[in-house]
Formats: C-alpha cells, sequence, structure tokens
C-alpha cells in the first residue's frame, strides 16, 4: 500500500475510534441522566417535526395544481403546528411516545410468543421465545409505571443505543486497523490461500 494511502487509512481509523468513543461515553451520560437526555430527545423531535413542516411548505409551493398546493400546504401546516406543541409541552410529547413504545413492545412480546409455538421445534427458536418474554415484560413494565415511566424510559433507550452504536463502530475500526497492520490475518486472503 502507498505511503500516502497509508497514512490517509490510519488517520480515517484513528477519527473513526474516537468517534466510537466520544458515542459510548454520550450514551453512559444518557443512561446515567435519563431524565434530562429523555427531555432533550423530546425537544430533538419536537424540532425536527417543525422543520420538516418548513421542507413541506417549500414542497407545496413549488406544486403544480390548486389542489395539490392546498393538501401539502395543510400537511406542511399540521406538522409546524405539531412540531410547535411538541417542543412546547415536551413532558406530554414523553408520555405519549413512551405509551406508543409500550403498546410496540408489548405487540411484539405477544407476536414472538404465538410464533415460538408454532415454530418450537425449530433450531434456535428458544431465542425467540425469550425476546419475546423479554419484551413482553418490558412493555408491560413501562405501561405498568407509565407516565412516570416516561421520564427515564426514551432517554435509557437513547443511551443505550449510542453506547451500542459506538461499540460496534469501535470493534469495526479495529477489526480493520488489525487488518492494515497484518494483511495475512483478512479472510479473503485465507480463502484465496487455499
Amino acid at each position: 500500500m502507498p505511503e500516502a494511502a497509508e497514512a490517509t487509512s490510519k488517520r480515517i481509523i484513528t477519527w473513526s475510534i474516537l468517534w466510537s468513543i466520544l458515542l459510548m461515553v454520550i450514551g453512559c451520560a444518557a443512561m446515567a441522566s435519563p431524565i434530562v437526555s429523555s427531555i432533550g430527545a423530546a425537544f430533538m423531535i419536537g424540532w425536527l417535526v417543525f422543520i420538516g413542516g418548513l421542507v413541506q411548505f417549500i414542497h407545496a409551493i413549488q406544486s403544480k395544481g390548486i389542489g395539490h398546493t392546498a393538501w401539502k400546504s395543510l400537511v406542511a401546516a399540521f406538522y409546524v403546528v405539531a412540531g410547535v406543541y411538541m417542543v412546547a409541552h415536551p413532558l406530554l410529547e414523553l408520555a405519549g411516545l413512551t405509551l406508543v413504545l409500550a403498546i410496540i413492545f408489548c405487540a411484539t412480546g405477544v407476536a414472538d410468543i404465538i410464533a415460538w409455538f408454532s415454530n418450537r421445534t425449530t433450531g434456535g427458536s428458544f431465542w425467540m421465545l425469550v425476546n419475546g418474554i423479554v419484551a413482553l415484560l418490558l412493555g408491560l413494565t413501562i405501561w405498568n409505571r407509565w407516565p412516570a415511566s416516561s421520564l427515564w424510559f426514551l432517554g435509557t433507550l437513547l443511551g443505550i443505543s449510542l453506547f451500542m452504536a459506538g461499540m460496534a463502530r469501535l470493534m469495526m475500526a479495529l477489526a480493520v486497523r488489525r487488518l492494515l497492520h497484518d494483511p495475512g490475518t483478512s479472510p479473503i486472503h485465507e480463502r484465496r490461500a487455499a
């Protein structure tokens, strides 16, 4: 590998490792203070809905035909009003999102448990049952503690997601770095040698 390409690859991998560590640290911070991260996520979602409404409005202006323009403007207005309401009332938004997620977890859990009964002789189906039970228990726990669970659930989920994304990215970056240092360990290289 030419020296310039190798230096560029090392720099990219170093930045990828640093970004991974930053994601993991932010994930841990979100899990450590789930109320703050939940409210922050609610504000972010509200602003994204508001900005989506503005984009819809621009798209409506560019539409041809009075019917298309009127309908798209109505949709844009709904997005803008919903975004403003969500930013102004983040706790209500959190309560609604948490309730929807609790319902989704319960439905997913029940569906996985039912699917396990028809697939229980298939290898690995035990994990479908485990996933169904865990999802159902998580959904019922959130539902049972709702609306108080709204304050911590979304932030905790966000923190876990950021931490796992950082961990996955870190493992990939370290694997690529290992390949650059020792190309003979590549699975592609081993297949070609065979």
